[in-house]
């Protein structure tokens, strides 16, 4: 049995690693084996200093963007399509040939196992100012769930997208915008003027109702009641980069019945009336916010390029539709609305998310409760 020079070290997060020095190709190169114990580290760097001194050892030489191709394969079997294509467009940013095989990609040639955080930085880096920080953001958290898929697999030592952080430049909003009340009354009175009564109303209940856009389109009559002002979401319709494909929502607490607001529930009656008109009465299994073809809900891109538009002649500064949702969230707390409740109609897994989001507004709205004591005497008595 090969004696070990080096002793196992307990990693941070709970792990043990035995580092060795072996040769490949007449070579001394570094690596490093894992375990749960130290016992299970020492019986697989034995094994592995073994095959060294057989002439079986070779380290992995897949590149960056080969294992990241092998990553992307597994998540799109775990993950929505929608998800999926998101996560093979983001990790395009930083390796380009993921999107063209044809692409300069510096960092997706490099192996694997050869990348170091400056790597990581500079990749990032020359992403900032072309791309907006939230998009940098993702960009490097899908990087650093490839490198440690690498490191549970124990491909390499140690993540070296960890000591990468981005920061949000001071006075940068975190958070996405939520709408001033000028700006939602006139969106609103833009909307019923507006020349599409489909588009019209999705943006109208992702505004009133905290809908995320797939919930909204994959609407369909019999979800709501008209005479007890409610809608309930049990679906989603999305887009994988090519189609539009119909889910469940996205957890398990997005499936809720939440309250339509009284003017956006006039509004759903006289849109009845105006869908009746055109296709018939609907049925309870008819999409409320139909496409050219019935059969299927409304393009997933159609409320986002309506909004473009509408923004623009409004002379308002630019929005995401997810931003209609934020608005609702963001003004529902800043009325007063429990933490609990408004986790609770937008569909968030738990309130810590909520919280998350929405912190600014909870601190904003702890300032303005002041106790004064002497508040608490009533009216003074006149000397």
């Amino acid at each position: 049995m090969p004696r070990l020079t080096n002793k196992p070290r307990r990693r941070k997060d709970g792990r043990f690693e035995v580092r060795l020095t072996l040769r490949e190709n007449g070579v001394p190169v570094q690596v490093s084996v894992y375990g749960k114990t130290a016992a299970e580290a020492e019986r697989k760097a034995r094994d592995l200093k073994t095959r060294a001194e057989r002439g079986q050892f070779t380290r992995d030489r897949s590149t960056t963007a080969g294992y990241a191709r092998l990553w992307l394969e597994r998540k799109g079997k775990e993950v929505r399509p929608r998800t999926a294509e998101l996560y093979r467009l983001e990790l395009g940013y930083a390796l380009p040939s993921l999107q063209d095989p044809e692409a300069p990609d510096p960092l997706g040639s490099r192996p694997l196992q050869e990348v170091k955080p400056a790597h990581i930085r500079e990749v990032l880096d020359g992403l900032m100012g072309r791309y907006s920080l939230r998009t940098v953001k993702m960009v490097r958290q899908r990087l650093w769930q490839v490198f440690r898929d690498a490191l549970d697999m124990e491909l390499v030592f140690r993540n070296p997208v960890d000591p990468v952080r981005i920061k949000t430049p001071r006075g940068q909003s975190k958070a996405g915008r939520a709408l001033e009340p000028h700006e939602i009354a006139a969106l609103l009175s833009a909307l019923d003027q507006h020349k599409d009564p489909r588009t019209a109303l999705a943006l109208r209940l992702m505004l009133a109702c905290g809908l995320r856009r797939g919930e909204c389109l994959g609407l369909q009559w019999g979800d709501l009641d008209l005479e007890g002002g409610t809608l309930t979401v049990t679906r989603a319709w999305t887009d994988d980069g090519k189609r539009g494909v119909l889910t469940l929502p996205k957890t398990l607490t997005s499936a809720r019945t939440v309250p339509i607001p009284h003017a956006t529930l006039e509004r759903l009656k006289t849109y009845h009336l105006w869908y009746t008109e055109r296709l018939g009465e609907p049925k309870p299994g008819s999409w409320l916010l139909p496409g050219n073809d019935p059969s299927k809900p409304l393009n997933p891109h159609a409320p986002n390029w309506a909004l473009k538009r509408l923004t623009e002649r409004l002379g308002i500064p630019p929005l995401r539709v997810h931003d209609l949702r934020h608005s609702y969230g963001s003004h529902m707390l800043a009325n007063g609305a429990p933490l609990e409740l408004v986790a609770e109609r937008m569909g968030h897994a738990n309130p810590n998310i909520t919280l998350g989001v929405y912190r600014h507004v909870l601190e904003h709205e702890r300032r303005g409760w002041i106790l004064d004591p002497e508040d608490l005497l009533g009216p003074r008595a006149k000397a």
